[in-house]
């Protein structure tokens, strides 16, 4: 029997892979030592098992293993980055760029910023969801330090031309961050290929645990330095206090470890079946694809339908789990700011649906939701025209 709801808000969340699940449970039960123990053997399990998942992390985006810092997630990720070049760049300069269609993680912590000194550029976007290159460019001045953009958008997974981005940064020597939550694991990112200098992303977005996370921070050519945010004990090299989540480290090892074998199939997979969903409601009158369609991540489908109310459609929607916007601000009755900064009206941003499609969507999922969002925005079209 089919199960109900089908999962279909994979970027807000994955489900835990059990293989990582697995991997985590040993470090939950007989060894539960702290990893900055460094006189016994629960110490010394616990620290070979975080060695071990650094080594899986930097595999997956191609670094070297001292420059993972462990946090509790992307977030947190994000604030570490910001304010310790922030902070650490004062001398040279006050000056951000970033875009405005980032995930909340990062312009409010620019908002922070602001507050205590900081100018920000907020670039715009296109009606794809792309920055313009040469206004990143002509908007960098002598005082600028860092360039925030974003890999791969949250709500539309439209990618941003990351190299080329990053060549503009290093023509300046300017620093170059990206948020990837959404990219890493699910496409090829190389931060030596794409001259990343800092990268945040999360292990519950790639079939791993929720609130434990990574920033890479490049150590050479340019050695990135950054400040501290949490003082206390002097964990992940004093760039990051606080004792270490063994079990959430080792599943996010273990996630990266899965990524690393089945990240090309499993896209390829999960893109026919994405397709084939958009290829079926895209038929339906008032129906329209949002962001790049042929620069974007695999799972992801942002699709607004005209004439159809907003609330009364995710209401509807009863057998499958899917959002209109982003998770952290899914509380908030407003329309996406993604979406208003890619030119839909108020009107057409609530009555967006996000697919997330993941590891465990099948084809037979798929059609149901296609026969299912069918029959709501159909019932939905004719209790309008009796209005």
């Amino acid at each position: 029997m089919r199960q109900l709801p089908i999962y279909l808000d994979n970027n807000a969340t994955t489900p835990l892979d059990p293989r990582v699940l697995e991997a985590m449970m040993p470090y939950l039960t007989q060894h539960f030592g702290n990893a900055a123990s460094r006189h016994h053997a629960y110490g010394w399990a616990a620290e070979e098992a975080v060695d071990q998942a650094r080594e899986q992390v930097a595999a997956l985006i191609n670094c070297h293993p001292k420059e993972i810092i462990f946090t509790s997630g992307a977030t947190e990720s994000d604030n570490l980055a910001l304010k310790g070049v922030f902070d650490m760049y004062a001398v040279k300069g006050n000056h951000i760029i970033t875009v405005n269609t980032e995930h909340k993680a990062v312009l409010d912590t620019c908002q922070h910023l602001e507050k205590i000194g900081a100018h920000v550029t907020y670039l715009p976007v296109n009606a794809e969801g792309l920055i313009d290159l040469q206004e990143l460019e002509a908007a960098i001045t002598p005082r600028t330090i860092l360039i925030s953009v974003m890999y791969g958008n949250n709500e539309t997974g439209v990618i941003q031309p990351i190299p080329e981005i990053s060549t503009i940064a290093r023509k300046h020597e300017v620093l170059f961050m990206t948020d990837a939550t959404q990219a890493v694991g699910k496409v090829p990112v190389d931060v030596e290929a794409d001259q990343i200098d800092l990268m945040a992303f999360s292990a519950h977005k790639m079939y791993g645990p929720k609130g434990v996370g990574a920033l890479y921070v490049r150590r050479n050519n340019p050695k990135v330095k950054i400040t501290a945010q949490m003082d206390g004990g002097g964990h992940e090299r004093g760039r990051r206090s606080g004792t270490l989540n063994v079990p959430g480290i080792v599943g996010l090892g273990k996630a990266c470890e899965l990524c690393c074998l089945e990240m090309v199939s499993e896209a390829e997979r999960i893109k026919n079946m994405r397709d084939y969903l958009e290829s079926e409601l895209l038929q339906i009158d008032g129906s329209r694809l949002n962001g790049a369609k042929n620069y974007r991540l695999p799972h992801v489908s942002n699709i607004s339908f005209d004439h159809v109310e907003g609330e009364g459609l995710l209401l509807g929607l009863k057998d499958i789990a899917v959002s209109s916007g982003s998770a952290c601000t899914s509380a908030v009755i407003e329309p996406s700011y993604i979406l208003k900064a890619l030119g839909l009206s108020d009107e057409l941003a609530y009555a967006t649906l996000r697919f997330g499609l993941g590891r465990f969507t099948t084809p037979e999922q798929m059609e149901y939701t296609v026969r299912h969002v069918r029959e709501v925005i159909q019932r939905q079209k004719k209790m309008s025209a009796l209005l």
